[in-house]
Formats: C-alpha cells, structure tokens, sequence
C-alpha cells in the first residue's frame, strides 16, 4: 500500500478518482461485510462513516482508499492484520476495475483509462459469478432484465387481492371474494364515532383546571397549588344502529351486507337488524366466532329473506320496538336501495321520526353509483329530506369511503340538508 506501484503513479498522473461513477454506499457496505465475514467487528455506523468519508475525500491512490477504509472501519489495533489481508485479498488481483454495472449514469470514459483499469486475467469471471464479484459491483437494474440472462431475479410486485376487487361490483363478487372482504371489514371499523359525556377526565394539557383534584393534591405540597390538576371533556363510543334492506331487490349486496353486519357487531358492538316484510334482530346471531356459521345462521334466522319490500313498516316497527331506545343519539345506518311497497308519506313519517331521535341518519344505497342517478322514485324521495348523507355502496371502494363519513358523524353538528356522495363506477 505505498505510492510507488504504478497502478498509483498512472492514476495521480492523470488526476483519476478510484472510484468515480461507483454507488458509494454498495461499495462502503460490500467492503465491511467482507471484513465482517473474516472476523473483524465492522457496524452499519462505520460503514455509514466509510460512505461519508468517500464522498468528503474521493480517494485518487491505493494508498489513499487503504487509509480512508482503515481509519473509517478499525477501531482495534488487533484487527489490523486481518483488514490488510482482506484489502490486499479484495484489491491486489482486481486492479480496481469499474465495472458497467457499477456506474450510474456516469459519462463515458476514455479507452486509455479503461485500459489502464482492466481487470487482472481470472478477474472477469468472478465478476460475474453468482454471488461474486468485487466489493462494490451494484446490482444490475430489475426494469429491462431478461430473467433467462441473468441470475438475479426479483419477484413482480402485483397488487393484493383487495386491491384488485376494489372496483368490482358486489354482485360480481365470488365466494372467496366475500371471505376475504369478511376478514377485511373485521379490521376496517378503527375510527369510530364518538359522543362527548357531561364527565371530565384528567389530561396534563387540559382546557380545564380541576379545581377539586388541585386542592387535594396540594396537601402533599403544605396547601400550597404546587400542581395544577387540568381535566377535559370525557369521550365515549357513539352507539350505531344498522338497518339492512335483504328483499329481492337487494339480492346481490345481501350476503356482502351480513359480513358488513358482523364486522360492525363484533368491532364496534354495534345494533344490527335486517328486514323485508318483517323486522330482524341479527345482533345475537352475528357473534358466532365462525364466519360462514354466523352467516349461515343469519340467513336462517331471516326467514322473509328476498321477499318483497316494507321499509316504511319496518321502521316504525323499530321505532316502537322495546330496542327502539338504541337509535336515541346513535348513527344509524340505513342499507337499501328505497324500492319499498309502503306509500311514501308513511316512510316519510317513519323517517322524520328517525331524524328526531338518532344522531345522524346515514342511507347506503347502490344504486347512487349508476349513471344518470336521480332519487325519483317515491320511497327515496320521501326519506331523502331526513338523510344526512346519501352513499353509495356498490363495491369495496365506495364501502371505505362510507366507513369515513360514518366515523366523522360522531362529534360534527347536523348540516343543514343532505350532502349527497356519488362515487361513479
């Protein structure tokens, strides 16, 4: 490692950098992990040093890149032996040679140069041996790689399967589909509404002084207020009430609908209920640990199950029922596509009520996504003036973005009419 070889002298005649054109940070980490591999204690840190080193002072000799490793990597004066045998192992036969792969983007150098750092004769074939190759030779690029030329390979990045359902319609759904998006809702219900109690609580930055607190923690301090105690307004989970159309009309989003159910029950012990002709509680049965048991107890239980419609009817039967007194303060989330046999006056009256006693009032209806939406017909006009919010919910996208305006119904006023949320398919 002295400036007199000629491999140094040719290089500072020049004014060459070892190392132009080379990722640094390949080269700094390849080099520690071979000193690592022959016993020498080399961290991540020291390597960052290295890398930092080669970009302050780009070494121009041999001798220079033997004193940047050395000062940057050694910290025991015992490993300084078998660093010179790794250095002169790694460089001795390599002639520093800059391989293609090494460069990025780097211009193009003269046939002198490349000559003057061509590699030693049994030098080439370790390039390109799997696994081999100096120190800092960069990975060759994954875009425009032939998989039949080269050993490395990287796995193609598809997108995950829910990804790829996101668009798709609920009727168009298979089995596994339904499974997966079963597993899915379990874990979407997170950010739940919330409703602001008359209780306080204590919290170190507090918009409040606790005045109680501060005078009994002052007892420790001789009566002195050392301590202030500051409390803020205390939040709990707003309930929320499903309702769920599962008539003929509602067929294709019916089974979608009981995995959104269940998810509801189980991660935000949420009210649940199903209807055609007749109201059902479902809240019970959709605790099952077992998917496809809960569902299939659910579709039991529902024994009007794709008959015709009464909204209007089963509304009010809610209303009057002993759990009427659940939908007091609650979102309640209504899932149909208002085809409904009742007159419109009376879900009208229904639907007034409704508004008079939850919280917000949310109605999901597929059909909102189709083109050219217009709510005509006359059970959907009737409610619309007592919805909050009109989404659709035709497919996995439309449900998250449903999920979002549910979570924010919990401390927001009621606006002043209904904000209707057309997502186009």
């Amino acid at each position: 490692s002295s400036d007199s070889d000629p491999l140094n002298q040719a290089t500072a005649a020049h004014n060459i950098t070892l190392l132009g054109g080379v990722d640094r940070a390949a080269f700094a980490v390849a080099f520690a992990d071979r000193l690592r591999s022959a016993g020498v204690d080399v961290g991540l840190p020291a390597a960052g040093t290295f890398a930092r080193a080669l970009a302050a002072q780009p070494p121009s000799t041999r001798s220079a890149l033997y004193w940047l490793a050395r000062v940057s990597l050694m910290h025991r004066h015992s490993d300084i032996e078998t660093f010179d045998r790794v250095f002169a192992a790694v460089f001795d036969d390599a002639g520093l040679h800059l391989d293609p792969h090494s460069r990025r983007n780097a211009p193009a150098r003269s046939r002198t140069v490349d000559d003057r750092f061509a590699p030693a004769p049994g030098v080439e074939a370790l390039l390109h041996e799997d696994g081999g190759g100096l120190p800092w030779a960069t990975l060759p690029a994954a875009v425009g790689v032939d998989e039949d030329d080269s050993p490395l390979g990287i796995p193609e990045r598809l997108p995950s399967n829910l990804v790829g359902i996101a668009e798709t319609p609920f009727e168009d759904l298979s089995a596994a589909d339904l499974e997966l998006l079963g597993v899915w809702l379990e874990s979407a219900f997170r950010n739940w509404p919330a409703r602001r109690t008359r209780r306080v609580q204590q919290q170190p930055h507090g918009r409040y002084v606790n005045l109680r607190a501060t005078m009994v923690r002052s007892r420790r301090s001789g009566w002195e207020p050392v301590h202030v105690v500051r409390s803020a307004p205390r939040y709990v989970p707003r309930r929320v009430v499903m309702v769920c159309d599962v008539s003929q009309s509602m067929q294709a989003h019916a089974t979608t609908y009981l995995h959104l159910m269940r998810a509801a029950v189980l991660s935000a012990e949420a009210e649940v209920f199903a209807f055609a002709t007749r109201l059902t509680r479902l809240t019970s049965v959709l605790t099952h640990r077992s998917v496809d048991v809960a569902i299939e107890q659910a579709s039991a239980t529902v024994v009007d199950r794709f008959g015709g419609t009464r909204i209007a009817s089963n509304l009010d039967a809610l209303l009057r029922s002993r759990h009427g007194g659940v939908l007091r303060g609650a979102v309640v989330v209504i899932a149909s596509d208002g085809w409904d046999s009742d007159p419109p006056l009376a879900l009208a009256a229904s639907m007034a009520r409704l508004h008079r006693r939850a919280h917000r009032v949310i109605w999901m209806n597929p059909r909102v996504a189709a083109s050219g939406f217009a709510p005509l017909v006359g059970a959907m006009a009737a409610a619309l003036p007592y919805c909050d919010d009109l989404l659709p919910a035709h497919n996995l996208r439309a449900l998250g973005d449903a999920f979002d305006t549910v979570a924010r119904a919990g401390r927001r006023s009621r606006p002043h009419g209904v904000r209707l949320a057309i997502s186009r398919a």
